[in-house]
């Protein structure tokens, strides 16, 4: 959504990587073969649509950042030949299930605003919307949300409204407990 973007590999390893609007740095940790570092590559590159151009209004909607890149991570892993995107969410709905069912998605605190929960329960909701809609609604929705957005501000109410306009289903209601609810509700077959 920029003019241009760049990585930055760094001489030290760092913890973790970290994007800016059109740029993300990797520590040198970072450029080994694998899974783990791949979808790193993934998850910092969609920041530059979800959480740069597009910014949550408010922290309470973090997961509009920290969901959709962590979902984007499914995508590139189905895309490139790897697990598909239901297999990856199949493994984080079971592992999020046997941790503390204390977050709220849509509101998780500052003190659990970057749990890793938050990551994948928001990728877990837009599973759940990929196959409430189907894939060619779910993916024109998110082609229009990123153009109808850019460089503005985004909160999970007006995400619902969007994607209300690509599907028959109701949105609000059929997500509500994925974004609204403590526990995390089972994962639609």
């Amino acid at each position: 959504p920029f003019a241009g973007y760049r990585a930055v590999i760094t001489d030290d390893p760092l913890e973790i990587p970290l994007e800016a609007q059109g740029l993300s740095s990797f520590g040198a940790n970072h450029v080994v073969a694998g899974w783990e570092n791949e979808r790193l590559v993934a998850h910092e590159l969609a920041h530059q649509w979800f959480g740069n151009s597009l910014t949550a209004a408010h922290w309470r909607d973090i997961w509009l950042h920290e969901g959709f890149a962590c979902y984007s991570e499914c995508l590139w892993s189905q895309s490139s030949g790897g697990p598909s995107a239901d297999k990856h969410a199949r493994t984080h709905h079971a592992r999020l299930s046997k941790l503390p069912q204390d977050l709220v998605l849509a509101d998780p605190g500052p003190a659990l605003m970057f749990d890793d929960r938050v990551y994948k329960r928001g990728a877990l909701t837009l599973h759940v919307l990929r196959n409430l809609s189907g894939d060619r609604a779910f993916f024109s929705m998110l082609r229009a949300w990123t153009a109808s957005r850019a460089h503005g501000l985004v909160d999970t109410d007006a995400f619902l409204t969007h994607a209300q306009a690509f599907t028959d289903a109701r949105v609000a209601e059929r997500l509500d407990k994925w974004l609204h609810t403590r526990k995390l509700p089972p994962l639609p077959s």
